[in-house]
């Protein structure tokens, strides 16, 4: 014990635990679930990037749209019959577009959160130790490129609504398809997803200083903030929506799936 006057501070050191963590639950099965959640989509959509079945009238799979390849592009899957890239691209048409919804997902806040822990252990749970040495933050490259997720934003919205009239086309033309319901279901939940982003709800409204003189973007606001408090879910839900939803199309596209109304 330190020897102490009355006049004198009491210096206290901090607790030399030396095992990682004095927790007795099972805090490694959260992050262990997350690592398989999210190895499953990396999987899945290094799959999707190769395949080429992504197009059956109305659908199409929402990896590969908007399809801009000409040569690769059937006319239906084509946006507004829209192909400006022509005959000399040979490779995927969703290599075109998945760096901008896979951009917004990887610098997405919870998606932070959930692979910083599940795959860097960085730390894996609260109160257990991490493995590495020091932590820098995200002020360094590669990690501070995470600041361009507004950006991503932006590029992400335009994404949810091709997808959204796509979803809207396949209604038009084959109401009855699940695949139709598929496609709706999707988008509704890709949406919800996008617009709870926390930088959405900053850009709605966030740097404001007088609500009253802004009343709809207030009530935007008060909205988004509702989608932000289920982020999180939402994120999930919208992850798996998404990979159901391409692989329901590209099965139908190969005729693994040909019953009545698919």
């Amino acid at each position: 014990m330190t020897q102490t006057t009355p006049d004198a501070p009491v210096r206290r050191q901090r607790a030399q635990v030396k095992v990682r963590t004095l927790r007795t639950d099972r805090w490694w099965l959260v992050p262990l679930l997350t690592f398989l959640g999210l190895s499953s989509f990396l999987v899945y959509g290094v799959w999707a990037i190769i395949d080429n079945s992504f197009f059956v009238d109305p659908y199409v799979a929402p990896f590969a749209s908007p399809c801009l390849v000409e040569a690769l592009c059937p006319p239906g899957a084509r946006l507004f019959g829209w192909a400006p890239i022509g005959d000399w691209y040979t490779l995927s048409p969703g290599l075109l577009i998945l760096g901008l919804p896979g951009g917004f997902r990887l610098t997405c806040y919870y998606y932070r959160k959930s692979y910083y822990r599940s795959f860097w252990l960085s730390p894996p749970a609260c109160a257990v130790q991490e493995p590495h040495g020091k932590y820098t933050g995200e002020r360094r490259f590669p990690l501070i490129i995470q600041n361009i997720h507004r950006y991503f934003f932006y590029a992400a919205i335009v994404i949810g609504l091709i997808l959204a009239y796509d979803a809207v086309l396949a209604l038009i033309h084959k109401p009855l398809g699940l695949g139709t319901w598929i496609l709706i279901a999707n988008a509704v939940l890709i949406n919800a997803y996008t617009l709870s982003c926390h930088s959405c709800r900053h850009i709605t409204a966030g740097r404001l200083n007088h609500f009253s003189r802004h009343p709809l973007r207030y009530r935007a606001w008060t909205f988004v903030s509702k989608l932000n408090a289920k982020h999180q879910p939402l994120a999930w839900a919208s992850m798996f929506s998404v990979m159901g939803a391409d692989l329901y199309v590209r099965l139908v596209a190969k005729g693994l799936i040909a019953f009545p109304y698919a």
